[in-house]
């Protein structure tokens, strides 16, 4: 009988044992403190997979197969069934192609242990006896008290300044004396996935998930990004009135999640200590939904889903996403495509420019003096990258942070391979939750664990496969590379050139809002800025394409990107999306960053300056962040067009923009050399 232990973040949560073809296992009663009777492991059992997102069935009935496969092909191998491994190093091997991949430890050819990365945590099930060599032993290091029982949860009303009440959900340890609190706040439900949420309760944290206003079981109006800063802060200040509140709290999440957490931050409680910030939401106007003032046609299915009082994921995937994308005016878009309509959406159509509305939600802008310790987590490919990038930019002067950047999507810490981009295998840590916890003790319970004397910035280069680090963001040392428009950009002709052409020139293309360019992504998937090849794409006449040569050295790209375009249009408002791509040798060119803006927005955001025919306008595009190398032999691409079906609304060329009925063709001019110099700044690495 073989006898496995499955541990998150250190916390063992169960006993499991394979007897011949049978695998049973004993789960923890968090409650308790104790496992429960010894059962067999049905493959319904979501115990696991809802703590770390393994499917500890398929590992443990598949060792000996894959066992079987090493001892033939030590360098990796694939089943009849198409699990792909790759060797790591002499006792990891990584799975392929997969989300949550269930990589394994072995020595002398047997399995000791699997483990699967998820975002800020990461699972493992290890084989009895071969503890020490995992992650273990450093979770045993930073703890060395037993871990609490956590008390049965309770369902308190918060009341908010205007009278409204918000559900929470309190899990607190079983232990004396009042304690610091970790705060979720979700739209997603708190009474949903709460496990994974355990693991703080039985480090000594009390833990609040609260429902955001108008969802679940909170009372008001459901308004994304409205209420959130005035909400995160009274909620704050009941959690420190609490009788088992010591008054310091943390805070964690990604996504929304971490949107909450600036927005209470940018309140200046002063009871929040610490952030753990994952793929954050940023400003409106900058990330979600009007990125770029255009408005972000790709968030549709997270609307979609979160278009009732309750969270309902089904609603996200669709095979008609193209007629629904179709539907104007916009505010006939829910009620066709859902059958009721959806109040947040409509109101957010009604409000075209960046008025109080959108303002109230820019956390960024409405940060004060006081900054709160934070971990920064997100990736290249998070669809919110952009807000991830200002707390990046508010955080620039400020000492008491770390930042992660991997090649991530916003699923983050979960792939090898996005979207035909394969990346190496040293792509996915094992140690987020680590570092996660060694925050939390450190600044929200004064441990002195050196996790503020570790590196401000560790960060993944793509291409070569390196985890550097640096002492802030954007990377010091790095120099500005300025490469200027060059040649006809038409039919992939255009050229990326370091010296300014004293000639003047332009490229002309018509943008069609009837058949505009696409963004290549899966809506349903609900992952928008994913790498993707756009050989194929890049052949249309309405996209303009500028290479440098072939390169003769690598080039090495760590930041965002700055594309100042000279544009002039015979209407008075289009779009402008600019690409960065890295072309093979082969000619393939794979998607690494972009950026978009509606022109009417060059100079702000607060009111529409409309272009007049005929006359040139420059135009400042932030694209996202990466770390690249361009290898020897291959070619850095800069694309320019109007449109990106499937990101953002096709803009109409209208004054009414993405939501006008009517549609012009625009006839757009690119302008290059001479005093309209078109051009992107990068920094590379030196």
């Amino acid at each position: 009988m073989e006898r496995w232990g499955f541990y998150l973040s250190g916390i063992q949560y169960g006993i499991c044992e394979k007897e011949g073809e049978h695998i049973y296992h004993q789960p923890l009663n968090v409650e308790t403190g104790e496992y429960g009777e010894r059962r067999v492991l049905k493959k319904e059992e979501e115990w696991y997979k809802k703590l770390g997102k393994m499917d500890v069935l398929d590992a443990l009935l598949h060792t000996e197969e894959y066992e079987r496969a090493l001892a033939s092909n030590p360098e990796g191998f694939q089943t009849a069934a198409g699990t792909r491994y790759e060797q790591k190093s002499e006792t990891e091997y990584v799975e392929r192609e997969i989300k949550f991949p269930q990589d394994f430890l072995v020595e002398n050819g047997r399995i000791i242990a699997f483990v699967t990365p998820a975002r800020d945590c990461c699972s493992l099930l290890v084989r009895e006896g071969y503890e020490d060599r995992t992650i273990l032993p450093r979770w045993k290091e930073m703890y060395q008290e037993p871990i609490c029982r956590v008390r049965p949860a309770q369902t308190c009303m918060v009341p908010m300044r205007d009278g409204i009440r918000l559900a929470a959900d309190i899990y607190l340890p079983q232990k004396e004396g009042p304690v610091p609190v970790v705060l979720v706040r979700t739209p997603y439900g708190k009474s949903k996935d709460a496990e994974p949420y355990y693991r703080f309760v039985q480090r000594g944290f009390g833990v609040v998930i609260q429902d955001v206003r108008g969802r679940e079981d909170s009372e008001g109006e459901w308004l994304p990004m409205y209420y959130e800063v005035e909400d995160g802060d009274d909620t704050l200040n009941w959690i420190a009135g609490q009788p088992w509140s010591n008054g310091d709290a943390a805070m964690t999440g990604g996504s929304y999640l971490g949107y909450v957490q600036w927005a209470a931050a940018a309140s200046g409680n002063p009871h929040l200590k610490a952030m753990l910030s994952s793929v954050c939401s940023g400003s409106p106007f900058v990330d979600v939904p009007r990125r770029g003032g255009c408005f972000n046609s790709g968030m549709l299915a997270w609307a979609f889903a979160v278009s009732g009082q309750r969270m309902d994921a089904e609603k996200m995937a669709r095979d008609d996403w193209d007629e629904v994308l179709s539907i104007r005016p916009l505010e006939e878009l829910a009620p066709k495509a859902l059958g009721y309509d959806v109040p947040f959406l409509r109101k957010w159509i009604s409000h075209m420019d960046c008025d109080e509305l959108w303002q109230r939600g820019s956390w960024k802008d409405r940060f004060g003096e006081r900054r709160v310790p934070a971990l920064i987590m997100s990736g290249w490919f998070d669809d919110n990258g952009m807000g991830t990038t200002e707390a990046l930019d508010l955080y620039a002067d400020y000492d008491e942070k770390k930042v992660i950047l991997g090649p991530w999507m916003h699923s983050g810490n979960a792939n090898y391979d996005i979207h035909g981009f394969a990346l190496g295998n040293n792509a996915l840590r094992y140690d987020m939750d680590l570092i996660c916890f060694a925050w939390l003790e450190h600044y929200v319970n004064g441990v002195d664990n050196g996790i503020e004397k570790t590196p401000k910035v560790e960060y993944y280069t793509m291409g070569s496969n390196e985890w550097k680090s640096a002492e802030n963001w954007p990377v010091p040392g790095t120099k500005e590379l300025v490469l200027y428009l060059d040649g006809d950009g038409a039919e992939n002709r255009g050229r990326l050139t370091t010296e300014k052409a004293f000639a003047a020139g332009a490229d002309v293309y018509r943008y069609d809002p009837k058949d505009p360019p696409v963004h290549i992504i899966d809506l349903s998937e609900n992952e928008l800025e994913v790498p993707e090849d756009y050989t194929e794409e890049e052949k249309r006449k309405d996209i303009l394409c500028y290479s440098t040569e072939v390169l003769e050295q690598d080039l090495t790209i760590t930041g965002d990107a700055l594309a100042k375009i000279y544009i002039s249009s015979d209407c008075e408002d289009t779009d402008l999306v600019v690409r960065i791509t890295d072309v093979d040798e082969n000619g393939r060119s794979m998607k690494l960053a972009d950026g978009v803006l509606s022109v009417r927005y060059r100079n702000q955001f607060t009111y529409p300056e409309f272009m007049e025919p005929g006359k040139v306008y420059p135009v400042e595009i932030r694209t996202t962040k990466l770390s690249h190398t361009f290898q020897k032999g291959h070619r850095l691409r800069v694309t320019v067009t109007s449109g990106a079906e499937n990101f953002i609304f096709p803009n109409r060329n209208t004054r009414d923009g993405f939501n006008s009925v009517e549609m012009k063709t625009a006839e757009n001019r690119i302008h290059r050399g001479g005093e309209y110099a078109s051009r992107v700044v990068l920094r590379q690495e030196i």
